[in-house]
């Protein structure tokens, strides 16, 4: 595991640079998937949602929120899927307030999921009571899972996703860095296949539709 900061700045990217060779895509029993396979099944559960009209729900905490919020926006708009996050302030804070903050998402879970949907779950720790709560909430309504972790190997969200990608670092800057790298590979791969724009990724020539 990658737990230091680079002294410098060519340090903490190379370092940055290093830990992307070592993070690990696993299934729900624990076995290890080649970074392609995996990448092509989340694309290819990305559009059969679309496909099928069902949705997607993104869920994280701070920089896991912005990331998801983030997601969820490439989701809609570049790739024509339906998506959803529940860090609007309003509801956010009238379930925090009287509900408790670990019930933030468990309740917009237990409203808005159904069978067949999918539940990205973020957590640079995979020990936030809120997210974890509404993980094991969205598996029970039918929901497939994807989880997005980091910190320590046995963490609580890792255990439970269908999907679940893990980078080994204890810093948050690295480890929420990674997530959004990996979940622009996604969106942009299933836009890509969507045909909603034309992207060459050799040459970072982008050409979307007007």
């Amino acid at each position: 595991m990658i737990n230091e900061i680079g002294a410098a700045p060519r340090g903490y990217l190379a370092a940055f640079a290093r830990l992307l060779e070592q993070v690990e895509i696993t299934t729900d029993r624990g076995e290890r998937l080649d970074l392609d396979d995996a990448v092509d099944a989340l694309v290819d559960s990305i559009l059969s949602i679309k496909d099928s009209n069902a949705k997607i729900l993104l869920i994280g905490n701070g920089g896991s929120a912005a990331i998801v919020s983030h997601t969820q926006n490439d989701l809609c708009k570049m790739v024509g899927v339906r998506a959803m996050v529940f860090t609007e302030g309003p509801l956010l804070t009238a379930t925090a307030n009287d509900d408790g903050y670990h019930a933030v998402f468990h309740r917009p879970i237990e409203l808005w999921a159904d069978a067949h949907d999918l539940l990205i779950a973020v957590s640079s720790s995979g020990e936030s009571e809120n997210v974890v709560k509404a993980a094991s909430a969205a598996k029970a309504k039918g929901c497939r899972l994807v989880t997005m972790t980091g910190f320590s190997s046995t963490n609580r969200l890792r255990q439970i996703g269908d999907v679940n990608v893990y980078v080994p670092a204890a810093t948050y800057g690295y480890v929420e860095t990674a997530h959004a790298l990996i979940a622009h590979c996604v969106t942009d791969i299933a836009m890509l296949r969507a045909g909603a724009a034309t992207v060459r990724l050799d040459d970072a020539v982008f050409e979307t539709p007007s």
